[in-house]
């Protein structure tokens, strides 16, 4: 099934929407309101998607030049990122968000799904770059809402999330420093909506299953596997499942264990 990338954009919009309404009724005080990653405010989140989403447009739009950057610069610091914006307001921080989201979904809404785009680890096409910036959305947002104690209501927009988290699965080992197996790993399911999202062959041995909510929450290192209802059985699952991640860059500490169940 081909890749439509204008309903692509249309979920990253939904998933922009649902963001934008946590953060309109916040003031300062509210911006600078701790969240459950360590050492982020609700500012750091919302500043850490401005500033990929202008690196991403500048991979669609200046690639060579967005190559020479990648060849110049060092490894890719969000920490460092963070604390280079934190000098800005609330406000300025938002409008900024608010200037470059809207370009970035009229852009990446009009490009070819396969056209191959330059990258922090490997080039990656114009869809998965969508993709991820819906990802990088959605779980930003459950950071925010955690912050200002908000359910994160979840919606069929979580297949793409899902679908990195097991796409990445071979990333996951080796950005752990861990050689992935090839051993088949069945993923199952249950969509917000009710329907099953699967992946994988039927009779794998290594599974992991329960709703999609937690299996995103534990992809995007937004929950400790502890706190959810995840079933996982077998060894590769077992370990996969301990370092899962579907966005590039290091893994980061994750979350400990009790302190967010769900």
């Amino acid at each position: 099934m081909a890749v439509d990338m204008r309903t692509l954009a249309g979920d990253l919009a939904a998933e922009t929407a649902d963001l934008r309404a946590l953060l309109i009724p916040l003031d300062e005080a509210g911006w600078r309101r701790a969240t459950p990653a360590s050492g982020w405010t609700v500012l750091d989140q919302v500043a850490h998607l401005a500033h990929f989403d202008e690196a991403t447009l500048r991979a669609v739009t200046e690639p060579d030049a967005f190559r020479a950057d990648l060849e110049r610069g060092g490894p890719v610091d969000p920490d460092a990122i963070a604390a280079s914006y934190r000098r800005r307001s609330g406000a300025e921080v938002f409008a900024w968000f608010d200037e470059v989201r809207p370009r970035l979904i009229d852009v990446l809404g009009g490009v070819e799904p396969g056209l191959r785009l330059p990258w922090y680890g490997p080039p990656m096409s114009a869809a998965s770059a969508l993709t991820a910036r819906i990802m990088e959305t959605w779980a930003h947002g459950q950071d925010v809402a955690d912050a200002v104690g908000v359910q994160h209501a979840p919606s069929g927009r979580l297949r793409h999330v899902a679908h990195l988290g097991v796409a990445a699965r071979p990333f996951s080992f080796s950005v752990n420093g861990r050689e992935s197996s090839a051993t088949p790993v069945r993923v199952e399911l249950t969509a917000p909506g009710g329907e099953s999202w699967t992946w994988g062959p039927e009779d794998a041995e290594n599974c992991v299953s329960g709703p999609a909510l937690d299996f995103c929450l534990v992809v995007t290192r937004r929950r400790h596997r502890d706190d959810t209802a995840l079933q996982i059985r077998g060894p590769v699952a077992d370990e996969w499942m301990t370092i899962a991640q579907a966005y590039a860059g290091s893994p980061g500490p994750g979350r400990e264990p009790g302190n967010q169940r769900r």
